[in-house]
């Protein structure tokens, strides 16, 4: 059966640290599709914080949930394409940070192949991307977009790629400055050293939503072969 939306994603391997402490941070495991208590936080609603980004599971967009227009299987061999031709590469640091009020863990030097591979993802697989109604770009609230984004959001149905893309793992919803000056270190503390770790990047990670409104699962991880 055809999932309602695909994405693609980097997400650490289930044997990184990484994965498993964000995904306890989070409140879910998207590789087993499985619930997991979260640490305590004293004074907050640590499952509220992160409920937005629980449902798409621990991950960094490269291109972000689409409608497919042709099927699941059609899209798959496009991504294990891409994924052939893609080399492995060394991923910088992570570190937690303030992206624009929501709490993220964002690389701490800049790497241009992961741009490259972000940018590989939105075209590559665009032929397989069923263009938003009218309703999802309205809920873009396209007339607070710069114009750059706005011609993003026209011709990839997303504003945030190619110039505009931000790598960042996603761990809070936008917070008040009263609740970062709590979350940001208590999440700085819970996830240690592992953000930190030398990791590479060596898969590409195919998330889907099987219904409207379900958290997204890791379908399969593609090995990057170039």
């Amino acid at each position: 059966m055809t999932p309602h939306r695909l994405a693609l994603y980097w997400a650490p391997p289930d044997d990184d640290a990484l994965h498993a402490r964000g995904s306890t941070w989070l409140g879910r495991d998207a590789a087993a599709g499985a619930p997991l208590l979260q640490p305590a936080l004293p004074g907050h609603d640590i499952a509220a914080l992160t409920a937005d980004p629980r449902g798409y599971g621990l991950h960094a967009t490269l291109k972000p949930p689409f409608r497919l227009a042709h099927g699941y299987a059609a899209a798959r061999e496009a991504a294990a394409a891409l994924a052939a031709r893609t080399a492995p590469f060394d991923l910088p640091p992570l570190a937690v940070h303030d992206l624009d009020g929501f709490l993220a863990l964002r690389e701490t030097a800049p790497c241009p192949a992961l741009h490259a591979f972000a940018d590989a993802c939105v075209t590559g697989l665009d032929d397989h991307r069923t263009p938003p109604d009218e309703a999802e770009l309205a809920r873009r609230r396209p007339d607070r977009l710069t114009a750059p984004q706005r011609e993003h959001l026209t011709r990839w149905g997303y504003p945030y790629v190619f110039e505009e893309w931000r790598f960042h793992v996603t761990l809070t919803r936008r917070l008040t400055a009263g609740e970062k000056a709590v979350v940001m270190p208590a999440v700085t503390d819970y996830l240690g050293d592992a953000p930190g770790l030398a990791r590479r990047v060596s898969t590409l990670s195919l998330f889907v939503q099987p219904a409207p409104g379900a958290p997204f699962t890791i379908a399969e991880r593609l090995p990057l072969r170039g």
